[in-house]
């Protein structure tokens, strides 16, 4: 398939806000159309990464953490940021273990996305771990997490009735489900 070219042209970048997580930039822009026009962004320097740990059994884990942003509490699969650059995986294994503590033998990729894609350039990457062992997490200072073990079919269901709202959370749920259904049915 022919990919399109950029019909956006930059003129003018001027950075407004930098900090260790996220850039800030106002753009002044010639918009497809040719007239010009403004574009705000903001780049993430890491890349979000979640990681969907299953058990033998089916069961997986989420973790629940007050979200300052959205000043509400959210359920969510384990999940970090990887600083770009870094190994994705080896993210994976770092946030696996710091947010519940366990260890996988098997890491398999289970999708790549792009999260508002309209103002960032936000991406994700979430892997399914599996051959577990268990240790004990390791927190950061940002982190006052609750760790919940639960059938996948559980875990699921919160993510198709909106207890889950975390887009890589339900995203990475859903596709799992479809691409192994036997998780998602009762026993």
């Amino acid at each position: 398939m022919n990919t399109p070219s950029n019909p956006w042209r930059t003129v003018k970048v001027r950075e407004v806000y930098d900090n260790p997580w996220i850039r800030v930039t106002a753009e002044d822009v010639l918009k497809p159309s040719g007239a010009p026009g403004i574009y705000g962004k903001v780049s993430f320097k890491n890349l979000a990464c979640g990681i969907v740990p299953l058990a033998e059994n089916g069961d997986t884990w989420l973790v629940g953490q007050y979200r300052y942003t959205l000043d509400v509490y959210s359920w969510e699969i384990p999940m970090g940021g990887v600083p770009r650059g870094e190994d994705p995986l080896s993210g994976a294994r770092r946030e696996l273990k710091e947010e519940t503590g366990l260890s996988a033998a098997r890491w398999e990729p289970l999708l790549e996305c792009h999260l508002s894609n309209s103002i960032t350039d936000e991406a994700g990457i979430v892997y399914v771990a599996e051959d577990l062992t268990a240790g004990e997490p390791e927190f950061d200072d940002t982190e006052d997490l609750t760790i919940r073990r639960l059938p996948f079919r559980e875990a699921l269901a919160m993510a198709l009735s909106g207890e889950i709202s975390d887009v890589l959370s339900m995203t990475a749920l859903t596709k799992l489900a479809l691409l192994r259904p036997e998780l998602g049915k009762s026993p």
